[in-house]
């Protein structure tokens, strides 16, 4: 189960089978980005394409006959634009794909539009989400509830509904349904996606597997924890210090850089040193980059040697993989500089291992004066003092005398009023009260071991330790193993029984890049196939974006 290949395979499918011709790609505002994490534009040129257009209120007047156009639509969206474009045709031949199932009453209005029959094909493609990774999709939806987190957006609660049920006829999954227990989003969810496993039943029936798939809604404020720590593996460092944004990372601000490395892709479709290197920790993707960079300038020399018809002739046949080579290396070197420049300046190790310890074994006195002597320390910027003290406070707030209030006052004392009013707002969201399970309970310690040091071998960098396991570990284990407890995570249909190996997760309030790194490792090490999405991919900053959106009034 590859998402990216998913998205490929429908894709280029439907340009086969328009044949060959200059094309033009129609996409709307949805399904842009859906396409471009799937193929460079590059690729989709090699397939024809030669022009890639948006769906929008006023129509080009261009007549562009000679062309075949490639249409691409969510059908919720842009049913009304289509039948303007057919109306007035710029294009030669129509292919309308929607990427997700369309109603009969569509179908009926785009016929009734198609005046001069320019309309070859009408079909549904199943990729209503973005592939934003061969196990991960989201659907970039930054505020999906409510203020207070208790109830969607009308118009979220949509759109998560079609990205499931069209991902499960990708898929050929008729699934039992579970939810997290005491979620109103969650339930809500789950009886959504089954209303349309149920009224589409033909659909979802016509490919069900036997080994008892299982679709997983989770809460994301049962664990607040994993998006506020600090992250060492390649791309989740990479989108907590800079920001991914549908696989591409603006590097605009960073000191000196060049003008063609300041909006690049990080994709491990298209980049395979990226593929290779993603769940890397920071000292090994430092000297993984090393030697990327030596194996170049070896090659560099060899091309500097041209001395005869034979060494151009070489020269040329190599030369677009020694560009793509060169422009690897530079893109990589430049974000593990910014990243190391970023771990010094913010002072991310001494803040790291604090965090580490607060949401493993420190024990109360301990942690209350190490993160009191951090929160003081004018060196440490101030999000990060507060990322702590949320921390602190998650960990400690139900016993007495805590020192949380202590905390705040010192973060007050340094201009941090609004962050402390944060502290505050996430207590609120998804402290002790909002949630349901026991996210620091004992049952969890077993989980939380020391997996080794981070760093070694790579000059300027330190060790550290890395302890925190997200709590969708244990969840996934459990299921995996038939002992996910009824009353926490309720079914809608029939309950499996014993082992189950096809999991799709999906994380209301958004998922981590921790997280996918730990499907990763449970796909690999236990033989289970797990696809991991939310309502959008987390970093700190953007979850308590979502804690600010649910108090408004502060």
């Amino acid at each position: 189960m590859d998402l990216v290949n998913i998205v490929q395979s429908y894709i280029l499918k439907i340009l086969e089978e328009a044949g060959p011709g200059m094309k033009v790609m129609l996409l709307d505002a949805e399904t842009t980005p859906i396409v471009s994490l799937a193929f460079a534009q590059s690729a989709l040129m090699r397939q024809e394409v030669y022009l890639f257009e948006k769906l929008q209120n006023t129509p080009g007047s261009e007549d562009l006959r000679h062309l075949k156009c490639i249409v691409i639509l969510r059908p919720e969206d842009s049913i009304n634009l289509l039948c303007s474009e057919l109306s007035n045709p710029r294009y030669g031949s129509y292919y309308i794909n929607f990427t997700n199932l369309v109603p009969k009453s569509a179908v009926k209005q785009i016929a009734e539009a198609d005046m001069q029959e320019v309309v070859r094909d009408v079909r549904e493609i199943y990729t209503d989400f973005l592939p934003i990774g061969a196990h991960l999709f989201g659907l970039n939806i930054p505020h999906p509830l409510q203020p207070l987190g208790s109830r969607w957006v009308e118009q979220s609660l949509q759109r998560s509904s079609h990205a499931l049920s069209s991902l499960l006829l990708a898929l050929k999954m008729s699934p039992v349904i579970r939810y997290q227990e005491g979620s109103g989003p969650s339930s809500l969810l789950a009886q959504s996606v089954r209303q349309i496993i149920t009224r589409e039943g033909g659909h979802f029936d016509a490919g069900g597997t036997d080994n008892s798939p299982v679709l997983l809604i989770l809460d994301r404020r049962e664990d607040p924890v994993t998006p506020l720590l600090s992250q060492w593996t390649y791309q989740a460092m990479v989108h907590q210090l800079i920001g991914i944004n549908n696989n591409r990372v603006n590097l605009a601000a960073v000191p000196g850089v060049t003008k063609d490395l300041q909006d690049i892709v990080l994709s491990s479709s298209q980049d395979e040193f990226y593929a290779a290197n993603l769940y890397s920790n920071f000292g090994e993707i430092g000297q993984t980059i090393k030697l990327l960079m030596d194996e170049f300038q070896n090659k560099a020399k060899s091309h500097q040697k041209i001395e005869s018809i034979s060494d151009m002739k070489n020269f040329v046949e190599n030369y677009p993989q020694f560009k793509k080579m060169s422009g690897t290396v530079s893109k990589h070197v430049t974000l593990v500089s910014e990243l190391s420049r970023l771990v010094g300046v913010k002072k991310l190790l001494q803040v790291s291992e604090t965090e580490q310890e607060l949401v493993s074994d420190g024990d109360h006195s301990t942690m209350l004066k190490k993160v009191s002597e951090l929160v003081q320390r004018e060196d440490i910027p101030l999000d990060d003092a507060t990322r702590l003290i949320m921390l602190f406070a998650l960990r400690f707030e139900s016993q007495a005398n805590n020192g949380i209030r202590t905390l705040l006052n010192q973060l007050r004392k340094r201009g941090g009023e609004t962050e402390s009013r944060r502290v505050q707002n996430l207590q609120r969201y998804a402290g002790i009260n909002a949630r349901k399970g026991n996210l620091f309970g004992d049952e969890l310690s077993s989980t939380r071991n020391i997996t080794g040091k981070l760093f070694k071998g790579l000059k300027g960098v330190e060790n550290v330790y890395t302890q925190h396991q997200p709590l969708l570990r244990q969840i996934l284990e459990d299921l995996i193993k038939g002992k996910l407890r009824s009353n926490l995570f309720p079914c809608l249909g029939s309950p499996h029984e014993g082992r189950v190996t096809n999991i799709l997760v999906f994380v209301i309030g958004g998922i981590t890049y921790e997280e996918a790194y730990t499907v990763h490792q449970l796909n690999s090490n236990l033989k289970v196939q797990i696809l991991l999405g939310g309502t959008s991919i987390l970093n700190s900053q953007s979850f308590l974006q979502q804690v600010d959106q649910s108090f408004p009034q502060n």
